[in-house]
């Protein structure tokens, strides 16, 4: 068994986040698909979207899953933000490519999600917090806390430190090249979240090719179990 002890400091600012992903949005589906997927199905399973709710992903990414939240959703409201123009580039062709129709995307920041309080039956993030700096989460946690609905599902699936044997490679290749691993360290959410007002519902450590994972239900801490 192997575990990542010591956290790593993020090393790529929000700033300059979009043109490093515009240049890995060329490649990101191979990666994810390689290393993502696994934990991405998983997290959808855990959303239960129902159509005719209001979904927001935060870090839509290239829109792999976002498609499929559209596609169950075809009734709802479908949003989506992006801090990279060109991984929202890639994700509206693909939903264009699918047929698909019901969606926004629009650039925007998790520091400050420009939606009403408690607007949203789901919010959906992969893959975001790993790569941002620690001193952000308050502010962030409390924005998706803010536009959730009080029976509001918080869905989440973050890179994170290596439960098992060869994952730490990765934490390895972080720390000689961060640009390399997108910014990307492993990182454990369930702490935060509890401080942010949150109750961890579930919690799951997923591993494909070595790269681990981990997926979270969560749910506002003020409403009764």
């Amino acid at each position: 068994m192997e575990k990542d002890r010591d956290p790593l400091e993020a090393k790529i600012s929000q700033a300059d986040a979009p043109a490093l992903y515009d240049e890995l949005s060329k490649h990101y589906d191979a990666w994810a698909a390689l290393t993502e997927s696994k934990a991405r199905k998983r997290a959808l399973r855990l959303a239960a979207i129902q159509d005719g709710q209001h979904v927001l992903e935060v870090a839509v990414g290239t829109g792999l899953a976002f498609l499929a939240i559209v596609r169950t959703n075809s009734n709802g409201r479908n949003a989506g933000i992006d801090l990279s123009p060109g991984m929202l580039a890639k994700a509206e062709k693909r939903l264009h490519d699918a047929g698909c129709t019901n969606f926004e995307l629009s650039i925007g920041s998790a520091l400050d999600l420009k939606e009403a309080d408690a607007s949203f039956d789901v919010l959906l993030n992969s893959y975001m917090f790993d790569l941002t700096d620690e001193r952000e989460w308050p502010r962030i946690l409390g924005e998706f806390r803010r536009v959730l609905k009080p029976e509001g599902r918080l869905v989440m699936v973050n890179m994170t430190a290596g439960e098992k044997f060869g994952s730490g490679i990765y934490r390895r290749i972080y720390q000689r090249s961060p640009r390399l691993m997108g910014g990307c360290r492993g990182e454990q959410l369930s702490g935060p979240l509890r401080a942010a007002g949150f109750t961890v519902r579930s919690r799951r450590y997923v591993q494909q090719l070595l790269f681990p994972s981990e997926v979270i239900l969560a749910k506002r801490s003020d409403v009764a179990p």
